[in-house]
């Protein structure tokens, strides 16, 4: 238990996750109030104990901690977006769980303070069933207020990093693994076509890729590694191979008639690069084709650099 009534939380939005993250918050002893906009969510939580605010803004008054996870900050806004709240959250840690952008979690920040209360940011890369075991939570803003939240979002995370005082550096990082899951999904599910096209068993394909992870895994850290040292000119694995190596699926894709929009759009990028003279270099050199950056026929770069 926490002393000064911090073992006190208020959660609203009782989605999938929210719902989880009240529950497992009951469990370690937390005195826990909800609130939903469909109260019907609620009525589990508060057969186990929780209790059921009338209002957002009561929600809000009846914790110094008030947890929130909806659908959007569009959401957000319009469930805290009243006087009513306003006048609640002075003086309170508002942790924000539900997923945005940076500047959205910028403007989260702004906007608390104007309220006297202070803001955490903050991205649950799991699945609820993680929740309360080894699920990671990124955490962003005022360190003051992350010291109040910490021994409750442990309870949440096993693994919680705090990312400092920059608010929007967890959704950051959140977006930026998206952008990893979603390209890795959808060369996936290409690849499952490709094996449907020739008569192969899919699941034998994801077996094979869960063995391959350990090495794309280090292949990854590696690459992040040469882009953040701008080190390009000593490739494990040139640009100019997976060029090569794209063309095939374009290919393969058209002769079997199946969706070729992934390995195009793939394609088209590392033909950009070749065009741009960094065939040759690490494959990690593709990012400075997003960077907008051009070569000159001396080598030499141009356009945005890298910390641009």
């Amino acid at each position: 238990m926490i002393g000064n009534n911090m073992n006190e939380v208020s959660v609203i939005g009782l989605g999938a996750m929210g719902s989880t993250l009240a529950q497992v918050l009951l469990g370690n002893g937390y005195r826990v109030t909800v609130w939903n906009r469909t109260t019907a969510k609620a009525e589990p939580l508060v057969r186990d104990g929780a209790v059921l605010a009338q209002s957002a803004a009561s929600a809000v008054g009846a914790s110094p901690i008030v947890v929130v996870c909806v659908l959007d900050y569009k959401a957000t806004n319009e469930i805290l977006g009243t006087k009513e709240v306003a006048s609640a959250l002075a003086g309170r840690v508002l942790v924000q769980l539900t997923t945005g952008s940076p500047q959205e979690a910028r403007d989260g920040e702004v906007w608390a303070r104007e309220r006297g209360a202070d803001y955490l940011d903050g991205a649950i890369l799991a699945y609820p069933s993680q929740i309360g075991t080894d699920a990671t939570i990124l955490i962003s803003g005022a360190e003051t207020a992350f010291r109040r939240s910490e021994p409750l979002l442990k309870i949440l995370a096993g693994n919680l990093t705090y990312l400092g005082e920059q608010v929007g550096s967890a959704s950051a990082l959140d977006c930026a693994t998206l952008s990893y899951l979603l390209a890795a999904l959808l060369g996936f599910f290409h690849g499952a076509r490709v094996c449907e096209s020739e008569g192969l068993r899919v699941d034998s394909f994801g077996s094979m890729l869960a063995d391959l992870a350990p090495v794309l895994g280090g292949e990854v850290k590696h690459l992040g590694e040469v882009i953040q040292a701008g080190e390009y000119d000593r490739p494990q694995s040139s640009l100019m191979t997976y060029a090569s190596a794209a063309e095939p699926l374009v290919r393969q894709a058209q002769d079997a008639h199946i969706n070729s929009e992934f390995p195009t759009f793939a394609s088209g990028l590392f033909r950009q690069a070749m065009a741009a003279g960094h065939g040759e270099e690490e494959v990690a050199a593709l990012v400075k084709v997003l960077r907008g950056e051009t070569t000159d026929k001396g080598g030499l770069t141009a356009g945005r650099t890298q910390s641009g």
